[in-house]
């Protein structure tokens, strides 16, 4: 009896270990699933945060402006699911490099790229990662995209080209005497090569005798604005990222000598030039957000993504240079407000 009651204590034990074991295994799996579901949730519920790391090449109005209207746009469409990393390369085409191989460790999701140098600086670092661009004239000239129309790799973004031909225009306008023009550039920039060969075209087709004036970097500006004020009624300036932040130097040699300076946009204006036919820094920068989100939202391919262009221009002048220089302004332009500059 003893023997037959040892024996069903002993089945009775077995069969409630192997039920423990078996909801022991139930719970886990059903966490699992849980664990899962949260997972799937978020996801659908859309909470993932875009890390994009933003090259700008060197502070200025123009490209900080740029800036502004990228992360306006993404944090009106994200809110709070996306982070910024914004880097400023100091101008220097090896911080370019370091800063783009750093997101690209990082994996970031996606790259804008403000300026030439820091889109051409990317695109070197990865071919991976999607790239936005913005404050470049002509994409193809940078070698990064095959066409503008069709960019074919994972480069896109938007383009600050002005129409130069309608600035050459409005120097015209403003300078009627004028018979040599100086375009003055950094010549390390290659936006502002494309840029010179197109106002050399437009100013030569009018009948205007144009000579280039080039500095490597800040530190051959103002010998070079001297020489080309002292040989020219007028100058001309693109939208060249090392000129733009020492528009004070070209005011300073410019104003005095009353050589006129036909700026290629809108903040190197308000500092130093006498007019311009401008697009909107912010604007094209803007749109360059939209695009980014295209991408990381809407799944765009930056290859199937033509380079968008500004669709306005705004014509300004600087009422003080305007002033100094006994210049009169037509009364369809617009004066740049100071505060502004």
């Amino acid at each position: 009896m003893k023997k037959v009651i040892a024996l069903l204590l002993a089945m009775s034990m077995t069969v409630a270990a192997f039920t423990g074991c078996t909801a022991g295994q139930k719970a886990s799996e059903e966490k699992k699933t849980e664990t899962a579901d949260k997972t799937s949730d978020k996801k659908e519920d859309g909470d993932k945060v875009y890390h994009i790391g933003i090259i700008q090449l060197v502070e200025h109005q123009a490209l900080d402006a740029a800036t502004e209207g990228f992360q306006k746009a993404l944090k009106e469409k994200l809110g709070d699911k996306v982070e910024f990393d914004v880097q400023n390369a100091q101008g220097e085409e090896t911080n370019c490099a370091t800063i783009a191989t750093k997101f690209v460790n990082s994996n970031v999701d996606l790259i804008m790229a403000n300026a030439t140098q820091a889109v051409i600086s990317s695109a070197t670092a990865t071919s991976d990662i999607p790239i936005v661009g913005t404050s470049v004239t002509d994409y193809v000239t940078t070698g990064t995209v095959k066409s503008n129309d069709a960019p074919g790799g994972n480069v896109t973004g938007t383009s600050d080209l002005a129409p130069i031909d309608q600035q050459v225009e409005l120097l015209q306008k403003l300078v009627p005497d004028a018979k040599n023009v100086g375009i003055l550039y950094c010549s390390a920039e290659a936006n502002s090569v494309y840029q010179a060969e197109q106002a050399q075209k437009y100013l030569e087709k009018a009948g205007i005798t144009a000579k280039t004036y080039t500095a490597a970097d800040s530190n051959d500006i103002q010998q070079v604005v001297t020489k080309a004020a002292d040989e020219n009624d007028a100058i001309y300036i693109p939208t060249d990222n090392t000129i733009a932040s020492n528009m004070e130097i070209v005011k300073n040699v410019t104003v005095p000598a009353k050589v006129p300076v036909i700026a290629g946009e809108e903040n190197m204006c308000s500092v130093g030039g006498l007019a311009t036919l401008s697009i909107s820094y912010e604007s094209i920068g803007y749109n360059a957000g939209l695009m980014a989100y295209d991408i990381l939202v809407n799944g765009k391919n930056p290859a199937d993504m033509p380079i968008q262009y500004a669709d306005d221009v705004t014509l300004k002048y600087n009422a003080d240079i305007a002033s100094e220089l006994g210049i009169e302004i037509p009364d369809d332009m617009v004066a740049i407000e100071k505060e502004d500059k």
